[in-house]
């Protein structure tokens, strides 16, 4: 085991940042600021739902819930009693990338927190029983139902992304998952598939706030040193698309929403490619806050579409094209083609009227603002460097994410946006229930 300075080139994290790794393969990130006697310990497990085998999807997703339920020497919510007993806070989520766990709190129970994430990594098996897993396939369904099932529009995700990908592919799925899969499992299953990802050498452990690096590591190989790797993590199945979609594919929903919505998406680039940076910077301009070009456009111009529902945004999925979505819902009385040739239009607008400098200017101080704000906090330092830790192998990287969006000209994304063909558009349109479609 060593630690060893990682430096960090160009201008998006300030802060210093250490790297060691244990024997049994954990990766230790630690980023000291004395600012406030505060730490923020980030354990992000690279399992996510494109991790999960046919028959098993929304596993990664229950484990976020499960692994709060006790584990060999912590009682079933005791963890959360006990970061919050310390004046701490908490919490988990999940994506089809990853799972994370983090705690913030007070510099002098650095230890506890420690403790608390090293004994569910190595001792939750031995302590899930069949009651624990029922109430939290129960909490689960609850979730999908005020989430996704009982809110307008909440199924959104759930039916994109089996529009914008294949069956098979690991982004075909959301991470709620199947609720026949969660039903069919038995807890031999589940117990299976913990002992299988959640391993020391599949976690990066990242810990920022008032603290030496020497302790940190020290204190990781007490408490995590003595759990095993495991051998032979299977691999997420490939991500890899050999291009564009080359038909439009649509879904029309009526339902119980008060208002039409139109969704159009497609697939672009991963996370933290450049071809991606060119995307994010797009959505900014095109749905990005009373300065976009689609509230500009559609809702203070030919006042189509409610303001307040109007956007564009990237989804950061780092191991696929990551999809670009937008959506606008229209104001009383306007038809939904209507709506849609107007989002349309102004989509296509990206590729035919160039960005103006104060739209580039509007898009890369607000993309400035947001990286900022994210770093502002240890929790939010913590995530960042846990993600590229994870993601690309080396936490410094994050250093280079907002310089590469304030390197995008109009250019890149003009060229970006001719990609966005209609041939390859992902639509999605609802409409409330009486409504002829």
């Amino acid at each position: 085991m060593s630690a060893q300075p990682a430096p960090v080139t160009g201008t998006g994290y300030p802060w210093p940042i250490e790297t060691a790794r244990l024997d049994n393969g954990l990766r230790i990130v630690v980023s000291e600021d004395h600012t406030a006697p505060v730490v923020c310990v980030n354990l992000w497990y690279d399992v996510g739902s494109r991790h999960e085998p046919a028959g098993q999807t929304g596993f990664a997703h229950l484990f976020e819930h499960l692994m709060f339920e006790g584990s060999v020497h912590v009682g079933k919510t005791e963890h959360m009693r006990h970061v919050q007993g310390a004046g701490g806070s908490l919490n988990a989520t999940t994506n089809p990338d990853r799972t994370n766990y983090f705690e913030t709190l007070p510099v002098e129970h650095l230890e506890l927190a420690l403790w608390l994430e090293a004994d569910r990594m190595g001792g939750l098996v031995p302590a899930l029983t069949q009651e624990t897993l029922d109430n939290q396939r129960e909490v689960v369904k609850n979730e999908r139902r005020q989430r996704y099932d009982n809110v307008p529009y909440g199924d959104a995700w759930l039916r994109l992304l089996p529009l914008l990908y294949p069956p098979g592919h690991p982004y075909h799925h959301a991470t709620i998952g199947s609720m026949e899969d969660l039903n069919a499992a038995s807890l031999e299953t589940f117990q299976a598939f913990h002992a299988r990802y959640y391993a020391p050498n599949n976690a990066v452990l990242t810990v920022v706030g008032d603290v030496l690096p020497a302790d940190v590591i020290a204190l990781a190989e007490k408490y995590f040193g003595g759990i095993d790797a495991v051998a032979d993590i299977p691999p997420a199945p490939s991500g890899h698309l050999p291009g564009p979609a080359t038909a439009p594919a649509r879904e029309t929903v009526t339902g119980p929403v008060p208002a039409p919505r139109v969704y159009l998406s497609h697939r672009t680039h991963p996370f933290g490619s450049a071809g991606y940076d060119a995307i994010t910077v797009l959505g900014t301009i095109l749905g990005s806050g009373r300065g976009s070009r689609l509230y500009q456009r559609l809702a203070d111009g030919a006042r189509i579409a409610q303001p307040d529902y109007i956007g564009a945004y990237g989804v950061d999925l780092a191991h696929a094209p990551a999809p670009l979505i937008v959506t606008a819902t229209a104001k009383d009385g306007v038809d939904i083609a209507k709506l849609e040739a107007g989002v349309a239009e102004v989509l296509t607008s990206m590729a035919t009227e160039p960005v103006t400098d104060a739209e580039l200017e509007r898009a890369k101080a607000l993309l400035t603002t947001s990286w900022w704000r994210q770093l502002s906090t240890a929790g939010g330092r913590a995530d960042t460097l846990g993600r590229y830790a994870t993601q690309f192998g080396d936490a410094a990287t994050a250093g280079y994410r907002l310089p590469q969006w304030q390197a995008v000209t109009a250019g890149d994304i003009a060229d970006a946006a001719r990609t966005l063909d209609p041939q390859s558009r992902v639509t999605l349109t609802y409409l409330p229930e009486g409504t002829a479609a």
